[in-house]
């Protein structure tokens, strides 16, 4: 199998001694596939075929695809496998939003969300184990960064999350429950970018899994030079976590503004193509009691993206244990919504879901390996072994 982005020379040998060393076609471009098919012998079409079965019917059994030859599929076999990351945790909220805690071939691990709404919803991906920026506010942010993510990965969530419902073949776009994509996960997307880019693509890929880039979302704490390139190459819906309409509060809070502030930001918003084309910018801001969240603010806020179609999500604080910010009382988020709402921006409060499984915003992984290594100790204390399967293949339900 192709080594994972982020496995380092020294310990490369020892992994690939245990594991598999055929090629993984999940990740991999349309061009890399045909290459595949032509390097075994085959002819180029036979990459469209595979593509489709891959990415619309969601196959991992080459013996499944039908119009295929029998020796055709050993062949495939002895070369290739269709992969998954496996499913560490799986766990579903009481209000229906479900985790998943994948583990990838080097036992690393990152966590996935889908948020269902009445007949649709989005599956929350991660696209790096760890996230390289330090925001205050999140949980997800006291985690050092351990490695990006490669696009077979980053896809391979979003693929697991179907097979959890069983939604292949692709369905049409209003028929689908798993209908929209948001790159808001673990890690900041735009430090990942030629993978998560790679990834993109291949959702969007009209003949596979054809989600419009209208249903996928890229959330960044604002890479500036990457928000550019991102409209180059992808020109999905853009999301922007601002959570302070001044630089002095920004500085303090989200320390990537520092780099980037919020004057070369906004100027990269508005020349971002959802900008330019009416289809709005989303600017996420997390609510922080005293910190963020007065009328002044509010009103900075509405001068600050002046002339951007853009909404606005504002995000009520998930406190966490050792966090020094507290969540803005209901009251203080009303007369915030409405100062937004009166200066013509749509402005909701998100509501809350999965907490009591620890997927809200800002909370991914950090206490999910808090809570599994409470309860390995509770185990290993009533004299039960560390097995670690049966442990970490526990659903709840």
């Amino acid at each position: 199998m192709r080594r994972p982005l982020g496995i380092t020379e020294h310990n490369t040998q020892e992994i690939n001694e245990m594991s598999d060393q055929r090629i993984d076609l999940v990740g991999l471009s349309r061009e890399e596939l045909k290459a595949e098919m032509e390097r075994i012998g085959e002819k180029g079409f036979r990459a469209k075929q595979i593509w489709q079965w891959i990415y619309h019917y969601g196959v991992t059994d080459f013996s499944k695809m039908t119009n295929i030859s029998k020796n055709l599929h050993g062949k495939l076999a002895d070369h290739f496998i269709i992969s998954r990351p496996h499913v560490s945790e799986e766990l579903t909220s009481v209000d229906r939003t479900r985790k998943w805690l994948f583990k990838f071939d080097d036992n690393n691990e990152a966590e996935t969300v889908f948020i269902p709404e009445e007949d649709r919803g989005a599956v929350c991906i991660s696209s790096q184990v760890g996230c390289t920026l330090t925001c205050k506010f999140c949980h997800t942010g006291t985690q050092l960064l351990v490695r990006n993510l490669s696009a077979a990965e980053i896809v391979g969530q979003f693929m697991a999350a179907r097979d959890s419902y069983n939604e292949w073949p692709s369905p049409p776009g209003d028929k689908r429950l798993l209908s929209n994509i948001v790159l808001m996960g673990m890690g900041e997307p735009l430090y990942n970018f030629e993978n998560v880019v790679k990834a993109l693509k291949i959702l969007m890929d009209q003949e596979g899994i054809s989600l419009s880039k209208r249903r996928i979302t890229l959330s960044t704490s604002g890479v500036v030079p990457e928000i550019r390139r991102l409209g180059e190459q992808a020109d999905v819906e853009l999301a922007i976590s601002l959570h302070a309409p001044r630089d002095d509060v920004r500085n303090e809070i989200m320390p990537i503004n520092k780099k980037y502030p919020l004057k070369e930001l906004m100027a990269a918003v508005r020349d971002y193509p959802a900008a330019i084309n009416a289809r709005r910018v989303t600017f996420e801001y997390v609510m922080l009691k005293g910190i963020n969240d007065s009328e002044a603010d509010a009103r900075e806020l509405t001068r600050l993206v002046k002339g951007i179609p853009c909404k606005f999500n504002l995000i009520p604080f998930n406190p966490w244990p050792g966090s020094e910010y507290e969540c803005s009382d209901r009251k203080t988020q009303k007369r915030f919504t409405e100062i937004l709402n009166r200066a013509g921006y749509t402005a909701t409060i998100r509501v809350t879901r999965g907490q009591d499984i620890l997927a809200a915003c800002g909370q991914l992984k950090s206490e999910s390996e808090r809570t599994r290594c409470s309860r390995l100790k509770a185990r290993l204390e009533a004299g039960i072994p560390d097995d670690e399967h049966h442990l970490m293949t526990q659903t709840a339900s």
